[in-house]
């Protein structure tokens, strides 16, 4: 991760964006009107910028705000109501056109979520200046349909290309894993099969 008051780097550590995003996808993103920071700190405010409905949005965990920002895509803007029936998503009673998804859209199960928040009830409300946002691999994304909305005050920017990515071991790309990561990028120079280039320099 490098951050910046304009564009930040980020590297994809979960499957929960498949196949638009993959493990070891390397981003630039753009805060550009959407979050000015200093950089190296932890302060930040929002800017004029809102997504879009299905744009894909870099934000703070509502739930955890120290914790690694997440990458998702904006399904519910301020004021929708989302609903969730027979695995599709609709807003205000319109289903959408989601040819991005792996697997049908249910709700999160009932009870509670592995983090101890109430799982979200549908149809739901976005309340203003909130988000509602789901990750790609509707199976295994843990996201708005577990704890809720996004800020708007959360959300950083948004990706505007793919400069690397590798197939490594998605240890790797977890935080902490200095050594791992180090070993993952030297075997690129070994292995260069593990560089989907393919990949590189996709914008969004």
């Amino acid at each position: 991760m490098v951050n910046g008051t304009i564009g930040q780097a980020r590297v994809i550590p979960s499957a929960s964006m498949e196949n638009t995003l993959l493990i070891g996808d390397h981003l630039i993103i753009s805060r550009l009107g959407y979050d000015a920071g200093l950089p190296f700190t932890n302060w930040h405010v929002p800017l004029w910028r809102n997504p879009k409905r299905q744009q894909i949005i870099i934000f703070r965990p509502p739930y955890a705000p120290d914790q690694t920002d997440l990458v998702k895509r904006a399904i519910g803007m301020p004021g929708d109501v989302v609903d969730l029936r027979d695995g599709n998503v609709f807003i205000n009673g319109k289903q959408q056109e989601e040819n991005y998804t792996l697997g049908p859209t249910n709700p999160a199960p009932p009870g509670y979520s592995q983090r101890g928040r109430i799982n979200v009830t549908f149809p739901f409300h976005v309340p203003d200046n909130c988000y509602f946002a789901m990750g790609d691999n509707r199976g295994n994304s843990y996201d708005s349909r577990f704890w809720g909305c996004v800020p708007r005050e959360d959300i950083l920017g948004t990706p505007v290309m793919i400069y690397m990515s590798v197939d490594a071991n998605p240890i790797a790309w977890q935080p902490g894993h200095i050594v791992d990561r180090f070993l993952a990028y030297a075997n690129v120079l070994i292995h260069p099969a593990t560089m989907r280039w393919k990949r590189l320099f996709h914008t969004f």
